[in-house]
């Protein structure tokens, strides 16, 4: 049974490159970094969000299938401003991706990052139901 997120990961062929952007986006550097792997923890619980560099997969006895175009599953992050957020992404080079989207107060939104993954985010009521209840 799933019990709870612990690390999205991305693939990035440049890892320098996808360092300095999500960087600059998430406003913290990685707390943990190895050749050809990168990590951050982010939002209220320090989820983790891992980069590898795709020719460090083959290195490490894995693949890096390439996608023509946008793959993989959609992890919706939570955000405060789901517009705020795109707004902020668009410049630092995210494409758009799927259109923001209300689904009743659950707003949703994702765009391709410069490195072909898809970011995911969302205003949930139900993040911050939980999140009062923690933090209670």
């Amino acid at each position: 049974m799933l019990k709870g997120l612990t690390t999205v990961r991305f693939q990035a062929a440049d890892l320098a490159a996808a360092k300095a952007w999500y960087s600059e986006f998430l406003g913290v550097a990685p707390y943990f970094e190895r050749p050809g792997y990168i990590e951050f923890r982010i939002g209220d619980y320090q989820h983790e969000l891992g980069i590898v560099d795709v020719g460090a997969l083959s290195q490490l006895g894995g693949s890096a299938p390439v996608a023509t175009g946008p793959a993989g599953a959609v992890t919706y992050w939570h955000v405060d401003d789901v517009t705020a957020t795109i707004e902020r992404l668009l410049p630092l080079g995210a494409k758009p991706h799927e259109p923001l989207r209300d689904f009743g107060g659950f707003i949703v939104a994702s765009v391709i990052d410069p490195f072909g993954n898809i970011l995911g985010l969302m205003h949930s009521p139900h993040y911050l139901e939980v999140l009062g209840k923690v933090k209670g």
